[in-house]
């Protein structure tokens, strides 16, 4: 192992993951955070962890889509390793994402289609599959005879964000990395972490904080994120659904243990409330409408967290002032944070890969 020793404010779904690059590679790690390990109620735990490169392209851009092409290249692979080195095991699948709509929001559907045949490369537009009602049933069983038709998007998927990260928490300890926990990092300064306790000493500073580096980087701002966890035994669900709403998308995600990870609220608020009654409302009301038996659904959890965005709402690995910066994952945290990530490791480590996100902060 290297005596170079890095540290890295923020556990959350970068910080952690680029911990246990590092720490693979042979690095002295060391994680400082202001939570606990296991708290919930964090953007990396408040989110459904869809793999949807194809179906978010239409609210981001090229770069974004790249990132999560890469990145699904290297999910798997990166599962299958920490699986392999007696970890937990964490639930992924990749069997596409369906889209559909009611008949009042066909237009929704239409002009989403039409926006993807758009911006979608050439190479990639095989991917998309204009589903009839009978394709789409037998693709998804549970939904047959409800819609008139949708699209099936080829090769998207989803994980089990909170096995991941829970995953993660344990490699770590057993390549002996070093937790700073329920500390709040005042300030990353090149070479040094000043902490609540005082300052620690590092090779390389790592700010990966999200939102809470907002004083370093005032360009981020917080997009609140809400989500509504369920268990219903009465719908089984083969991949992730997203269902066109009169205001946005709401998208469904199956779990483990008949478990569903609904959401699709995204509002410019840095509100750090519970979920609002309104967002309660138009979530459950169109679970309900993708499939009746969701009405007897039990409500698990109801959370609210607050994403990272820059305005072009690009994630980005900077240099600062000796500081090394990983955030802006917005939405897009679980599609991107591979390839993100994987970038900065790179780096860290003396190679490179070049992906079109690196920005200097002056």
């Amino acid at each position: 192992m290297t005596t170079q020793h890095i540290g890295i404010a923020g556990a959350g779904l970068a910080g952690r993951t680029l911990a246990w690059r590092l720490l693979r590679a042979g690095r002295r790690v060391s994680l400082f955070d202001s939570r606990h390990r296991a708290d919930l109620d964090t953007a990396s735990l408040t989110a459904a962890a869809m793999l949807s490169p194809l179906a978010e392209l239409a609210v981001s851009d090229d770069v974004v889509f790249a990132l999560g092409q890469r990145s699904m290249q290297l999910w798997p692979r990166w599962i299958a390793e920490l699986e392999a080195s007696g970890g937990q095991s964490v639930y992924f699948r990749q069997r596409g994402t369906l889209v559909v709509a009611h008949a009042p929001d066909q237009a929704s559907l239409e002009h989403f289609t039409r926006l993807l045949h758009h911006k979608l490369p050439e190479a990639s537009r095989a991917q998309v599959h204009t589903l009839t009602s009978a394709s789409l049933a037998e693709h998804e069983p549970a939904l047959a005879g409800r819609f008139g038709g949708g699209l099936f998007l080829d090769s998207e998927g989803q994980l089990a964000n909170d096995q991941w990260m829970a995953a993660l928490a344990t490699e770590i300890d057993r390549l002996g990395g070093r937790w700073h926990e329920g500390l709040t990092v005042e300030r990353v300064e090149a070479q040094r972490m000043v902490c609540a306790d005082g300052v620690h000493a590092v090779d390389v500073a790592v700010d990966a904080r999200g939102v809470g580096s907002k004083a370093q980087w005032p360009q981020l701002r917080g997009v609140r994120g809400e989500v509504m966890t369920v268990e219903c035994h009465g719908v089984t669900l083969q991949r992730p659904v997203r269902l066109m709403h009169p205001r946005y998308q709401i998208y469904v995600a199956p779990r483990p243990g008949h478990q569903f990870v609904v959401g699709a609220t995204e509002l410019e608020s840095e509100d750090l409330g519970p979920v609002t009654l309104r967002s309660t409302l138009e979530l459950g009301s169109a679970l309900h409408s993708l499939h009746p038996a969701f009405g007897e659904a039990r409500v698990l959890r109801l959370a609210a967290a607050l994403r990272p965005a820059l305005d072009d709402h690009r994630p980005a690995v900077a240099l600062r002032d000796g500081v090394w910066h990983i955030n802006g994952l917005y939405r897009h945290g679980y599609l991107c944070a591979p390839a993100v990530v994987d970038e900065l490791a790179q780096k860290l480590l003396g190679t490179q890969v070049k992906l079109g996100i690196e920005e200097e902060v002056t």
